[in-house]
């Protein structure tokens, strides 16, 4: 049985999706396969979220290949997780869809940056163990 896909989408994929992915290959890897991509594409990702994940987690996701990709790099998607930035995805054929609310973290300080992260690495958690219960 092959594992369940999740794109998590936000506006630019430069920051709160491409920790998404980051954290989900890390903690739920073996569960789900993790992608994110945006709407309209930054050309770096965020530099704070490259530098607090690899302090706080020992993830280098330039190292490890992440870059800004557009929805139209996806490939078939079983769940989509929109990050709360009210994008308006064109259609994304999905078993499931939820939005998880969360503010943008970039140009705040690190405390702030800090907790969307403990909150996206919660939201990962819960969702291993729904996907688990399935």
């Amino acid at each position: 049985m092959s594992k369940t896909s999740v794109a998590f989408i936000c506006t630019h994929n430069s920051c709160r999706s491409q920790i998404a992915e980051a954290l989900g290959k890390k903690l739920a890897g073996d569960t789900f396969e993790s992608y994110s991509a945006g709407t309209s594409i930054k050309d770096q990702i965020n530099p704070d979220a490259v530098r607090l994940m690899k302090q706080h987690y020992g993830i280098d996701m330039l190292e490890s290949g992440q870059k800004p990709k557009k929805i139209t790099d996806l490939p078939n998607i079983d769940y989509v997780v929109t990050m709360g930035c009210g994008v308006r995805c064109p259609f994304l054929p999905a078993k499931k869809r939820v939005d998880w609310g969360l503010e943008d973290p970039t140009g705040q300080n690190d405390e702030i940056f800090m907790q969307v992260i403990k909150k996206i690495e919660t939201k990962i958690l819960d969702l291993k163990e729904e996907l688990l219960e399935e």
